[in-house]
């Protein structure tokens, strides 16, 4: 059975899309869609699921792409916004996913009461991302999970889903994207189970994730039919290497994150630290990074090239990032000059987002409730306590390897080191004291 869902659009200014924009047509012929919708990707689940919709139905394909409302997007969404922007090209509906509740069900890192607050700055910060690489966004909607995964239909599904589930097969799926440990919390389990209800839920032919994700993707595949709803296409993106030692850019990494919102300054001395081997292109962060975001960047601006300036010579220019990882094997493209292109080329891309939020008060009065600055903690000197006096004396003693006897005389090896006299001449003398 198929269910109908009302979904809630999250952003304030933004009306639900209306029938026209969604059959909006790409001015790419029908080949040229798909092939820009399977561009640059690691792999593709369910192609002919694509092919037919475009060709057979005739109408846009519609794709959905998740992200737990958590940390503060950072530049690492470039990554996924990269081909979010070339499926808007294509011609594709896209709906963004702001998943509140599954960032709670992942170890709780979003707490409820910011919940509300970081799906609003999400949703404005992907749609500057978007508008800053020049794509039309008429065919972009946001969906808060919440609007529609409390409601009973799909409740009574995720009890189906639940109950046809083994914990060792919810652990597998959600094995790349959850937390692991080895006395899971439950909602950690319930994480993919919810993904893949979301396909069916978004009404959607297709999800877009990371290729990270396969696990979740399969397991919705193999599992949707059981309810009776039809399988979707994945398309997934590879994973991009961190500019620090990470697998990925990560925010619980300071070196590895740039902000969206940063200075031109700060994202210089970031980019300063990224680790940057001289000659090894295999898991460069920086190579990665101007490859699966710059120039795709470029390409849908309008075709321009990376350029390398370089001082009192000509500059290098790159149309592919062959070329360029080809140039920096051979040391022609060094570490220094490849990362202050990218900082060129990364500054320009970050500006418009800049100069929209410094424009916004509303988006500036959201980031403070999203994101409250943490309290600066005021130390309390502690009182040192010295203890009984009496206490004090033995401690001492026993370190003197003596014993002090009731009389107050000491006794043992170290007798005449701590013993200043029997009487008061005698100990001013020992002091050197004069009476």
């Amino acid at each position: 059975m198929s269910q109908t869902v009302r979904l809630r659009n999250t952003n304030a200014t933004t009306s639900s899309l209306s029938q026209r924009q969604i059959e909006m047509a790409s001015p790419l012929s029908p080949e040229d869609s798909i092939a820009l919708i399977k561009a640059n990707l690691a792999e593709v689940l369910n192609p002919e699921i694509i092919d037919d919709v475009i060709l057979k139905e005739k109408r846009p394909l519609k794709v959905y792409w998740g992200t737990a409302t958590t940390g503060k997007p950072h530049c690492g969404y470039f990554v996924p916004m990269m081909k979010v922007a070339e499926l808007l090209a294509a011609g594709c509906h896209i709906k963004i996913l702001l998943a509140d509740i599954h960032g709670y069900l992942d170890n709780m890192k979003a707490p409820f009461e910011l919940v509300e607050f970081r799906a609003k700055y999400y949703g404005k910060i992907i749609r500057s991302l978007l508008k800053a690489v020049g794509v039309d966004i008429t065919r972009l909607e946001f969906v808060q999970g919440s609007s529609y995964q409390l409601s009973k239909e799909y409740t009574m599904d995720r009890f189906k889903l639940e109950g046809m589930t083994r914990i060792n097969v919810a652990q597998k799926a959600g094995a790349e994207v959850v937390k692991q440990s080895d006395d899971p919390f439950l909602g950690g389990l319930v994480y993919p189970l919810m993904q893949a209800l979301d396909e069916q839920y978004l009404d959607v032919d297709c999800q877009f994730g990371g290729i990270d994700q396969r696990k979740i993707f399969t397991f919705a595949m193999e599992n949707l039919p059981k309810l009776n709803y039809k399988g979707r296409a994945h398309l997934m993106n590879a994973m991009v290497p961190g500019l620090g030692e990470a697998v990925k850019m990560s925010s619980s990494e300071a070196d590895s994150k740039i902000d969206l919102l940063d200075a031109p300054e700060a994202v210089e001395k970031k980019l300063r630290k990224a680790v940057c081997v001289p000659k090894q292109v295999e898991g460069n962060g920086v190579i990665a990074f101007v490859e699966h975001v710059i120039m795709r960047a470029l390409a849908l601006k309008g075709g321009s090239n990376f350029v390398v300036q370089r001082k009192d010579q000509e500059p290098l220019i790159y149309e592919s990032a062959d070329k360029l990882k080809e140039d920096y094997a051979a040391d022609i493209l060094t570490p220094q000059l490849l990362k202050s292109a990218l900082a060129h080329h990364l500054n320009e891309l970050l500006a418009p987002i800049r100069a929209e939020f410094d424009a916004d008060e509303e988006w500036k009065a959201i980031e403070v409730q999203a994101y409250p600055p943490e309290k600066a903690t005021v130390k309390v000197k502690k009182v040192k306590d010295k203890g009984d006096p009496a206490k004090r004396a033995a401690a001492a003693a026993a370190r003197q390897k003596v014993v002090a006897q009731p009389d107050g005389h000491v006794e043992g090896p170290d007798a005449d080191k701590v013993n200043v006299g029997g009487s008061v001449a005698e100990t001013l003398q020992k002091l050197k004291v004069d009476e």
